[in-house]
């Protein structure tokens, strides 16, 4: 049985570590190590990734392309304490191709699911690098609060990142911040979320 989903308390101006990734179905200790870490400025959200993988790979270069075919660190996010029915996805290959989009997910589940490839996360930055000297490769993400919620930034949020790494000839593997339990993986389980609550 998995874990209920974890909470993390983001100080405004400090750096949050929330550890490393988990088997996204089991819980267990993925292959690959992926570490994550959060700032909070006041008004924008910074997300850094550091995936060990001594083979990253993409092809997929278009913006809003299927990242998920390939190898990518995935980012869901929505304000709020409830199990959000809308969410904002966002992600990144080791090419630092850009996929971000709009969910609607009512039932908690893929039944249903819509997925608004049309929207944009407005005034976001990225970076990739891959740092073969090292074994890993390196996402970050800076995207303002007020492009995923209200004006008014409230302190509660819902929040989930996710990796899908896909090794040449190997099986995949999927990890997550909040495994979903889901088997085959699945990330689009919202009661599955962790909380991340700004204080300060």
């Amino acid at each position: 049985m998995i874990a209920p989903p974890p909470s993390c308390r983001l100080p405004r101006g400090r750096r949050v570590t929330l550890g490393a990734l988990r088997d996204a179905v089991d819980g267990g200790v993925p292959r690959l190590a992926t570490e994550v870490a959060l700032r909070d400025d006041g008004e924008r959200l910074g997300i850094e990734i550091v995936a060990v993988d001594p083979q990253p790979w993409a092809t997929l270069r278009e913006r809003d392309g299927d990242l998920w075919r390939e190898e990518v660190v995935e980012i869901f996010l929505a304000p709020g304490l409830d199990t959000p029915r809308r969410y904002f996805e966002l992600e990144l290959n080791p090419l630092g191709t850009l996929f971000d989009a709009a969910v609607d997910c009512p039932h908690g589940d893929r039944r249903d699911l819509a997925v608004d490839r049309a929207w944009s996360c407005g005034g976001l930055r990225s970076r990739v690098a891959v740092e073969p000297e090292h074994g890993r490769w390196r996402a970050t993400i800076s995207l303002p609060w007020r492009a995923v919620g209200p004006r008014e930034i409230p302190a509660d949020w819902r929040l989930n990142v996710y990796r899908i790494d896909r090794p040449p000839g190997g099986e995949p593997e999927f990890s997550a911040w909040s495994p979903t339990g889901a088997r085959p993986a699945d990330f689009h389980r919202p009661a599955r979320f962790g909380f991340l609550a700004r204080v300060g």
